[in-house]
């Protein structure tokens, strides 16, 4: 609950948003407090590196901070900053066109099989974080948040067979990290 002015007085999150919407710097920075974490972790997903993280978690508050008057009730207030999180940090890349240089390759929409081992979670962020930008983006849109091929070609700007190629090529990647690290642990 949202302490406002110190004075004991507990807000819920309708309330917190309808002080938002007022404009509360108060509100606004327990609302930060209260989803930072959450939305870090979406611009971390997206981001090549914590420093660019960061300046879009600020970016994507700021919109929603601007937006708050568009939130109509209808759905969840957390899944509206979600959207508007991905949305940011998308548009970075949008205005990059780090998809311009790929070329439509039609692979194989195939899963990667990987040797069942415990690998460590640190390791597995590590190497998402480190595949190329077109390549995780897709990755992270299709594999963990669930996005359609179509729906990620509409989101950046790409045809369905580039999001395949990229996605393929993701997978690619990782399976030969996690092959190399199997063999050095094995070892």
């Amino acid at each position: 609950m949202y302490n406002a002015n110190n004075l004991g007085l507990l807000l819920t999150l309708d309330e917190l948003i309808l002080q938002c919407k007022k404009q509360s710097a108060k509100a606004q920075g327990e609302l930060y407090k209260r989803y930072s974490s959450t939305l870090f972790s979406i611009c971390l997903r997206y981001s090549p590196n914590y420093a660019e993280a960061e300046d879009s978690l600020q970016d994507a508050f700021l919109t929603i901070f601007k937006k708050i008057e568009q939130f109509k009730d209808k759905g969840s207030f957390e899944g509206w900053m979600k959207r508007i999180t991905v949305n940011t940090v998308l548009q970075k890349y949008r205005k990059q066109r780090v998809f311009d240089i790929v070329k439509e390759e039609h692979l194989e929409d195939g899963e990667e099989e990987i040797e069942d081992t415990n690998i460590p979670l640190d390791f597995l962020l590590k190497i998402i974080q480190e595949l190329p930008h077109r390549y995780r983006l897709v990755f992270t849109m299709y594999v963990m948040d669930g996005y359609s091929h179509k729906e990620i070609a509409e989101m950046l700007g790409i045809s369905d067979g580039t999001s395949k190629s990229n996605l393929a090529r993701a997978r690619g990647i990782l399976k030969t990290k996690i092959e190399n690290y199997n063999t050095v642990t094995k070892a």
